[in-house]
């Protein structure tokens, strides 16, 4: 046995979150993009003392569960690979995935029902879409990246976790701009124009954004642009079209220069009764019907808020932290994203909240100077929502040091947690319960919810 060698397994287990697990010659073998029950080829890419790692080639035999896949691009898109397992076996995966996890630091909690998304296709409320081509020198693409490729970009005309509108916007901004010959941005020689196409649709409002990224290499029609957009025959409305232009060589959707061409940087979303303005940068959970039941969550864990202080750590544009605050005394959000804040500050205003505020910079930093702000004394609760490679080290001391009674903390990517949760049961904190919400049916993903007590 060497590397380079083709083995076929047959896939045991499977971790977060997407890490399938076989035995081959009294070796573990572990393999990406697999699902439990399949039987697969794959190439010996390293081999360990006790493990081996291997590429997935292809499917020889499905698992008895698997269903026709929902999307034409399924195994060409790198995204929704769970699109062939059937739902009900998706929460099931997810939630013993995530137990798994949390078992191996602590076995004295309640880990409550996972919650499933209140739709499954057609969900998602922001996509990042890149300019490229599916082979070199081919045609102009707009969509995604291609399965295990870096630079061919799929066109994802089909796409099933956005609605209709996203795919209509998607097709008349590529044929205008293959109409026009407009070039892309190449990665490697850091030429060309069109970089990537940010859609996002509120699911209440129905509220529509558009962001295109380009470089600053050739100019835009705007006026042809605008007028391509507008003409469009959309379920949703149209409220911003922006273009933001970037000559960063990171890969990364993120502007230098941003002009709103139409309408105001902002969309309305509306969670549990509030209304939350959302701009082209700001962070919002990409799925607006899960996200109530995500929030829900998080409130029913805190319980009573009356006269309590409470810190939104991570805070975005400050949804937890208002949702949270009926009857406390004073609320508090950081967050580094700059846009986001001052969303997050807006929306206190148009939901005439006088007890909650939100201030820009990063945890790590800021979280000193919180108990100097006028009442906000030593929090009672605080809310958490990292990133999703979890806690900065020496922010996690900082925040623990505060002792609150009660820590509220949501995680994109449970397996951070294997190095944030043992820090909190250290100092004391007792792991009360866990609650996992679907926000991202289709795929591996899954947010969770931890409370922890003193």
């Amino acid at each position: 046995m060497k590397k380079g060698d083709i083995i076929e397994i047959k896939i045991e287990d499977v971790l977060f979150p997407n890490k399938a697990i076989a035995s081959y010659e009294g070796k573990t073998v572990t393999v990406k993009n697999a699902l439990l029950a399949q039987t697969v080829q794959a190439r010996i890419a390293k081999i360990k003392k006790n493990e081996i790692e291997a590429k997935l080639i292809e499917v020889v035999k499905k698992a008895d569960y698997e269903q026709a896949p929902y999307c034409k691009h399924f195994g060409t898109c790198g995204g929704c690979i769970y699109q062939t397992i059937p739902y009900e076996k998706q929460l099931e995966l997810k939630q013993r995935q995530v137990k798994n996890i949390i078992d191996e630091i602590c076995n004295d909690y309640e880990m409550l029902s996972i919650v499933e998304s209140p739709k499954k296709l057609e969900y998602r409320n922001k996509m990042e879409f890149s300019f490229g081509d599916a082979v070199k020198g081919g045609p102009l693409t707009l969509g995604l990246h291609q399965k295990n490729r870096f630079y061919e970009i799929l066109t994802v005309d089909d796409c099933q976790i956005v609605d209709e509108d996203f795919r209509i916007i998607l097709k008349e901004v590529l044929q205008y701009f293959l109409g026009n010959n407009t070039s892309f941005y190449h990665k490697m020689s850091k030429q060309g124009f069109l970089r990537y196409l940010i859609v996002r649709k509120c699911a209440k409002s129905q509220d529509i954004l558009i962001n295109l990224f380009t470089s600053s290499q050739e100019a835009l029609n705007e006026a042809e642009f605008l007028n391509i957009l507008n003409s469009l025959k959309l379920s949703g409305t149209i409220k911003c079209i922006a273009h933001s232009i970037t000559d960063s060589i990171a890969d990364v959707a993120k502007a230098e220069q941003f002009k709103i061409l139409y309408g105001e940087d902002k969309i309305e979303e509306e969670i549990l009764g509030l209304k939350f303005n959302v701009s082209a940068f700001s962070f919002f959970q990409t799925n607006s019907l899960a996200a109530e039941s995500l929030y829900g969550v998080v409130r029913d864990f805190i319980g009573e808020t009356k006269d309590k202080v409470i810190y939104d750590l991570y805070s975005g544009t400050g949804t937890i932290g208002q949702i949270v605050s009926v009857n406390a005394k004073k609320v508090i959000g950081i967050e580094i994203v700059e846009e986001a804040v001052v969303k997050a500050n807006e929306n206190v205003k148009i939901n005439k909240i006088q007890n909650c505020s939100f201030i820009v910079g990063d945890v790590l930093e800021k979280v000193d100077e919180l108990t100097t702000i006028d009442g906000a004394n030593s929090p009672d609760i605080i809310i958490l929502d990292p990133p999703r490679e979890g806690i900065h080290p020496k922010a996690l001391k900082k925040i623990i040091n505060y002792k609150p009674k009660t820590f509220i903390y949501i995680s994109c990517k449970p397996t951070s947690l294997t190095k944030d949760l043992p820090e909190f049961l250290k100092e004391g904190y007792r792991l009360e319960k866990v609650k996992c919400i679907d926000m991202f049916p289709m795929t591996p993903n899954v947010e969770t919810v931890l409370k922890l007590s003193l």
